[in-house]
């Protein structure tokens, strides 16, 4: 699986982008989200505020219950305002 950072996530995590290996179980973008804070310290600081963040699954906007696997590319992006 392919995920994608955008904003504060990129910054928190040093990274732009990075290939994982789903773990067995997990099967949705709630359980990817409930499960990448287990990477790490800067996983879990990145993903303090996890329910801020947008997620899209092969360039389609998902909620938490949409299905995930290992070929699906996920991008992960705070809102974004302008003025």
């Amino acid at each position: 699986m392919k995920l994608k950072y955008y904003a504060w996530l990129r910054d928190s995590l040093g990274c732009e982008s990075e290939e994982i290996t789903l773990p067995p179980g997990i099967t949705t973008v709630g359980m990817l989200l409930d499960w990448l804070p287990s990477l790490g310290e800067r996983y879990m600081r990145a993903f303090e505020y996890i329910d801020v963040v947008l997620v899209s699954v092969n360039s389609h906007y998902a909620d938490r219950d949409h299905p995930v696997c290992d070929e699906d590319e996920i991008i992960l992006a705070p809102p974004i305002a302008g003025g």
